[in-house]
Order: C-alpha cells, then structure tokens, then sequence
C-alpha cells in the first residue's frame, strides 16, 4: 500500500500544492456557510493548468460540504469520489490565537479501478482557521495521489478546457447595472 505525507503551512485561505506536478490542482476559492437552523453548504472552485473546476455541496457541517464540493468538481478527474480515511484536527498551542493542525488521510475512489484504485494519501495543514486547514489537507492530498505514475495525465484529460484566469489580488465583483444599497435599510420592517 502506498502511503504519501506531506506538511503543509499556509496562511488562512491560501492553498499551495506541496507537489510541484503539471497536474497538480490549487485551490482558487473556497467559502463555506453554516448555522443551527440551516443545512451546511460549501462551495469551491479548482483549477489545473488551463482548465477550472467549480461545484457545490451540502454537508453535515462546513468541513464535510466543502470536502464534498472538491469532491464534486473533480468527479471527473477521479472517476468518483475520493475516500477520506482519517480526519484529524490538534491544537497547536492554548488560547484564541492558537493554530490548529489538520492531517488528511485519503485513498482514491474504489471505482478508479486498478492501480488507479489502490494507495492511501496523506497531508497536513496548519492554520488559526481550522476549515481552512482542512480544506488546504485535503487538496494537498489529492496532489499526492495526483503526483503517481498511474494518475498522470488524469487533470488533462478530464479537464473542461476552460483558460483559468489569472489571479489579480484582492478585489469584488462589481455589477455598475445594480443599483446602490442603502444599509441603513437593512435593518428596516
């Protein structure tokens, strides 16, 4: 059984493969929306090369809804969805400020069939954002499975063809067409 492990330190929100492949897949955006009286829901959105993945899911909770929106994005890629084996979460250090570590443990989806099928995958992250960490685990993770002899050319071949576009830094959509809202009116009736 193949085993991969990586560590991975990233500041909140940003992912950074820990594999260097062509193939390897970042993570672009993620966001995530959870309370007690709603259903969680995570959304994300992937890219490879020149090619883009996005896709949304509900869950049991944040982490689980944007585990399955990877899953989701990437069904193709994978030829299922992956199998996650252990999740696990270890604070770094005592108080509001402290880190947590996140391990990420996988195996591809048994429907990959042959070599394809087998292997176990494993990474870590750290962050003060514990969602973030997770998220950033288990793309890098499936970077590592990504990286095998056997999975090459999987993002290639699955991929929908689509330019990324490149990041510009921070910044919103702007819609000049929608009209300005007044957010004193917000809390109004």
């Amino acid at each position: 059984m193949t085993h991969h492990t990586a560590n991975t330190a990233t500041a909140a929100g940003a992912t950074r493969p820990s594999d260097t492949s062509d193939q390897a897949i970042r993570l672009v955006r993620w966001t995530c929306a959870s309370g007690s009286n709603i259903q969680s829901r995570g959304s994300v959105i992937i890219e490879s090369g020149h090619h883009r993945w996005q896709a949304s899911a509900v869950g049991t909770g944040p982490v689980d809804a944007l585990f399955r929106a990877v899953g989701d994005a990437l069904h193709d890629v994978f030829s299922g969805l992956p199998q996650l084996l252990a999740y696990d979460v270890h604070a770094v250090a005592e108080g509001p400020e402290s880190e947590g570590r996140v391990t990420v443990r996988l195996a591809p989806p048994a429907a990959a069939g042959g070599a394809r099928a087998a292997g176990a995958y494993e990474a870590v992250a750290q962050s003060a954002n514990i969602i973030a960490a997770s998220v950033e685990a288990y793309v890098d993770a499936l970077n590592h499975l990504l990286a095998e002899e056997h999975w090459q050319g999987a993002t290639e071949s699955a991929g929908n063809r689509r330019a990324a576009p490149k990041e510009k830094g921070p910044g919103a959509e702007f819609d000049p067409t929608v009209e300005k809202d007044d957010p004193s009116r917000w809390f109004d009736g």
